[in-house]
């Protein structure tokens, strides 16, 4: 079986699918710690801007809109999302027309699971989202998010801090979404040396006391809690540390 290598762009992935469509049995992957058999050839795809636009092409011919939710697929953690996503395309260029709504197919259920998660989890994070105040007065909001879902979230914030100057830290890609208060960029972003302001720290304590004081020791509400907001987020809210 051969096994497609992508560098996880957008233009490797539509480069593979090319390369890919005319296998019967091949796997698409940006995973490079993916289990082979002895028998695999592994094939490590450069991206080709002449591939890419012609599958992009093909599939807005059948479906113009489709693009954007095998796009939005792609940001997601799960290993297996390039390989989702063609089957997905796979299947639209089968059957010549839109298939979102064919629900009984397996290519459809599993990429509208992978975009449902990606969607839910943008959903969540514009309320889960804690900004702190540096000494220079920017807010800066670190967090780990299980997909890549920063600049999906700067225009919610954009619109909501108007005025502000902020920063949004993906830690786990090392990415940051950076808003001048007029614009944002997104760019690399290592590791991040905060100082917070006077106000920030005052902040800070006011709202440990706040929560300490209406939580009811003898009524204690983790598991609602978790329900509400999984403990994986837990670690950048400062009334759980």
């Amino acid at each position: 079986m051969k096994f497609f290598i992508t560098d996880g762009s957008v233009i490797s992935f539509f480069t593979a699918v090319f390369d890919a469509f005319a296998e019967k049995e091949c796997v698409i992957t940006s995973d490079n710690q993916i289990q082979l058999s002895l028998d695999s050839q592994i094939i490590y795809v450069d991206g080709d801007t002449g591939k890419c636009e012609r599958v992009r092409n093909g599939i807005a011919k059948y479906d113009p809109y489709a693009e954007e939710e095998i796009l939005l697929s792609l940001r997601s953690c799960d290993t297996r999302k390039e390989q989702i996503a063609f089957d997905y395309i796979r299947k639209l260029m089968q059957i010549k027309a839109p298939i979102r709504k064919r629900l009984s197919l397996p290519e459809v259920i599993q990429l509208n699971d992978i975009v449902h998660k990606i969607t839910y989890e943008t959903h969540r994070f514009t309320g889960f989202l804690r900004f702190m105040e540096c000494a220079g007065g920017i807010l800066y909001a670190p967090y780990s998010p299980d997909n890549d879902i920063t600049d999906l979230l700067m225009p919610h914030f954009a619109a909501r801090l108007k005025s502000e100057r902020f920063i949004i830290h993906d830690l786990k890609r090392k990415t940051a979404g950076i808003y001048n208060g007029s614009q944002w960029i997104m760019g690399c972003a290592g590791e991040a040396e905060v100082y917070l302001s006077e106000n920030e720290k005052a902040f800070e304590n006011l709202w440990k006391k706040y929560y300490k004081s209406v939580n009811i020791k003898e009524r204690p509400h983790e598991k609602q809690m978790k329900g509400y907001m999984p403990v994986r987020y837990w670690k950048y809210l400062p009334e759980k540390n």
